[in-house]
């Protein structure tokens, strides 16, 4: 089996920087695996404090020792983590046919890894699976995997012909989903305004490469593949983020078993649509929920 390199995006946040290594360090696989750590430089009106961080988290990913090979981008300057992200999962494409992307604020199951390797070769071949998620929503689902259209943002891979859907112009996707009719099925039924962060995006609101990643897949008709017990905590939710800043998303089941690939229809499934659905109507308000989209950037 092939082993995909990871690429992990860090910032400013070596306490966080540091539970997602150590996370990463203890999985089946990991010292197999290239490591590829893009570090992000500090803002021209940084503080103290806040450069010392930056270079916190430079010498942490400089230690790691774990894996099968160790290679570090450091921007001298701060890209934003759109730029960042975009970037350089191109890059990493260019010398790899997948790869498994990560932030600085998850926390991992010891078998992610696994998971996102099997499910890559699984599907490698496969023109409908656009990429794999390790993160899923607590919902109570009756296989360990499941299909749903578009693609998704916290801790995933995908392949070379996967990335090439990326479509960075966020005009040109609202204008593709209102052509299409989609966009209330892009909302989950109305259950989340994901078509507001594409308009935000479309604004300078926000600087979202989720957004777009998301909506480039979803307009294609293409498919991401969820475990139905998460692999992926977020801890990035106490307010330490660029982004993130919900408690509610941050926390969470992890699962600490293997999950399985049994053979599942290629398609959508309804039943896993309809509960995150209803997750997503049950857990916020709609104002509280447009409050969430101006913090993250999403």
């Amino acid at each position: 089996m092939e082993m995909a390199p990871i690429v992990l995006f860090a910032y400013n946040r070596p306490w966080h920087t540091e539970q997602t290594l150590q996370s990463l360090a203890k999985n089946v696989l990991a010292s197999e695996t290239e490591l590829i750590v893009y570090v992000d430089g500090p803002k021209q009106d940084a503080s103290a404090e806040q450069l010392a961080n930056v270079e916190k988290v430079r010498e942490l990913v400089k230690r790691q020792t774990w894996c099968k090979e160790l290679t570090i981008h450091i921007a001298e300057s701060n890209q934003g983590l759109a730029n960042s992200i975009i970037r350089g999962v191109t890059e990493t494409l260019k010398k790899h046919d997948r790869l498994i992307v990560l932030e600085d604020d998850m926390i991992l199951s010891p078998y992610f890894l696994q998971y996102m390797n099997e499910a890559l070769e699984k599907y490698a071949d496969c023109e409908d699976v656009v990429s794999i998620h390790g993160y899923c929503v607590p919902i109570n689902y009756s296989s360990p995997i499941f299909f749903l259209r578009g693609a998704d943002c916290w801790g995933w891979a995908t392949w070379k012909r996967g990335w090439k859907l990326f479509n960075p112009d966020a005009q040109f996707l609202m204008k593709e989903l209102n052509e299409k009719k989609l966009l209330y099925d892009f909302d989950f039924n109305g259950g989340y305004q994901y078509t507001k962060m594409l308009q935000y995006q479309i604004e300078g609101k926000v600087d979202s490469w989720a957004i777009r990643w998301y909506a480039s897949a979803y307009i294609q008709n293409k498919l991401t593949l969820y475990p139905s017990k998460s692999l992926v905590r977020n801890i990035g939710g106490d307010g330490s983020g660029t982004h993130v800043n919900d408690k509610h998303l941050s926390s969470g089941y992890l699962n600490n078993f293997k999950t399985p690939l049994p053979d599942i229809p290629i398609k959508e499934s309804k039943e896993a649509r309809l509960l995150i659905g209803q997750h997503y109507f049950k857990g916020l308000g709609v104002k509280h929920k447009l409050k969430k989209i101006l913090k993250w950037g999403y």
